[in-house]
């Protein structure tokens, strides 16, 4: 099943809500029955990569996307952050194409290169004219087992990569809550550390680790391979064979089994204080099942009731503390659910000025309790589902959206059809299964996460005996 968070995170989120009327509900078609990119096609090549061909010919360019079903979460002990190290060193060249001899192709042909790194997987993608796919094709393949790295390449990199979590993460704030959030609600999986990795762990990363990385992940069984835009698959195919069809099946990664997260009692809260916070904030956090891990309708179930708490200017947190009490100027929540393993349940609130954090997290507090003692309403529920299922039809007019969307969902153990088939899933959840999984998940104690802006020390900033302000 694909739970609408993954579709959110990947294409939806550039879609506006949609505006529902009664007469909507009324006229609404067989929703059940829309397929997301229904001309798909699926082959595996016999070193066992999986090709996904989206012919798209309204403009004569094309997304080439390679995906490896590795990231973060399967780092070494002790090594956080090769992954996203890799990723960076990739791009330094092979015994055939060196010293960034891949990007001046792409650049000089006037494509779009980068690459990413998440908890699951890494991908790395062009976007170029149609004629130049088979060079992208010929060069990423190549890139995938002729991979040279030396001390020399790879120290300097090291030093980017931290000056990048220096930059990112270290200066931020916001991003600083983030990392630490994390760490405290996952204490045991490896969803607790940072993609980036913690500093002192990318300090010591060498060419040696970043190539055993490699050499056990990146091998053809390990991928995907998503190819949209305007081509024709049975072309695609004999381009793959010729290409990534070459390339040997070296490695075995098996199965990603990663340490379970236990259950644990108490309260876990934590605050972030610094001058550089320009709005404060609370947030919670539960850990929920994820599309992949759930089972039935609620992944689902899950997506439509963060829709109906905390979506836009109709859901029941905005018109309660931004509209009605005017105690918040922003509210929301939202269901991570496009991971391998556990997902997570978000609700945030930031206080209006003259109002404290304090005050919006305990109304915010109240507003979630009145949803878990009475429910949700079926209007409610059919204004998700229209206003979700309609996202998902405008987004497939991004070529690149949906090459993101399906190669995230196959590297975080979901199929083709899971992802087709996503609009029936939702159009056949209840209002039960809404309020069952708000029980079921949401009614434990959450993890909680203040940003906060430094109070003056009134002492300190008042008068001195003098008379005059210090």
């Amino acid at each position: 099943m694909l739970c609408a968070g993954l579709l959110t995170t990947t294409i939806l989120a550039v879609s506006a809500t949609v505006p529902i009327t009664e007469h909507a509900f009324a006229a609404e078609t067989a929703q059940e029955d829309i397929v997301i990119a229904p001309n798909l096609e699926r082959f595996v090549l016999e070193n066992g990569l999986e090709v996904v061909v989206i012919p798209d010919r309204r403009a004569p360019v094309v997304t080439h996307m390679l995906w490896y079903k590795v990231g973060s979460a399967d780092e070494p002990d002790g090594q956080s952050g090769v992954a996203h190290f890799l990723e960076h060193l990739m791009f330094k060249g092979t015994t055939n194409n060196p010293d960034g001899a891949f990007s001046k192709m792409v650049a000089d042909r006037g494509g779009q290169e980068n690459a990413f790194t998440s908890l699951d997987y890494t991908a790395y993608f062009q976007r170029v004219a149609k004629e130049h796919l088979p060079l992208m094709m010929e060069l990423e393949a190549d890139r995938m087992e002729n991979l040279v790295l030396s001390d020399e390449v790879v120290a300097p990199e090291r030093d980017v990569v931290l000056e990048e979590r220096r930059d990112r993460v270290d200066s931020q704030p916001r991003s600083r809550l983030r990392e630490a959030m994390n760490a405290i609600t996952f204490v045991n999986h490896p969803y607790g550390s940072p993609v980036i990795g913690w500093e002192s762990e990318i300090e010591a990363l060498n060419a040696e680790a970043a190539i055993a990385f490699y050499d056990r992940f990146y091998t053809p069984n390990n991928a995907v391979l998503i190819v949209a835009g305007d081509v024709d698959p049975d072309n695609v195919k004999e381009l793959a064979k010729a290409t990534y069809g070459k390339v040997a099946r070296r490695a075995e990664p098996g199965n990603r089994v990663r340490p379970a997260e236990p259950p644990l009692s108490g309260e876990r809260r934590i605050a972030v204080t610094d001058p550089r916070v320009r709005q404060e904030s609370v947030s919670h956090t539960w850990i929920v099942p994820s599309q992949t891990t759930g089972e039935g309708r609620t992944p689902e179930a899950l997506d439509i009731l963060a829709y109906i708490l905390g979506e836009g200017p109709t859901s029941r947190l905005h018109k309660k503390l931004v509209l009605e009490t005017e105690t918040a100027i922003s509210s929301g929540a939202y269901y991570q659910g496009g991971a391998l393993n556990q997902g997570r349940f978000y609700v945030y609130v930031s206080p209006r000025p003259g109002h404290t954090l304090e005050e919006v997290e305990a109304l915010a507090a109240e507003e979630l309790q009145k949803l878990l003692d009475t429910g949700v309403t079926d209007e409610e529920v059919e204004r998700a589902k229209y206003s979700m299922i309609a996202s998902s039809i405008y987004a497939q007019d991004s070529q690149s959206g949906l090459a993101r969307l399906f190669g995230s969902a196959l590297t975080t153990g979901l199929a083709v059809d899971d992802v087709q088939t996503w609009p029936s899933q939702v159009q056949a959840v209840t209002k039960d299964d809404v309020l069952e999984a708000a029980r079921t998940y949401l009614s434990g104690v959450p993890v909680t996460g203040e940003l906060r802006i430094p109070q003056p020390d009134t002492e300190a900033s008042g008068p001195d005996k003098s008379g005059k302000e210090s």
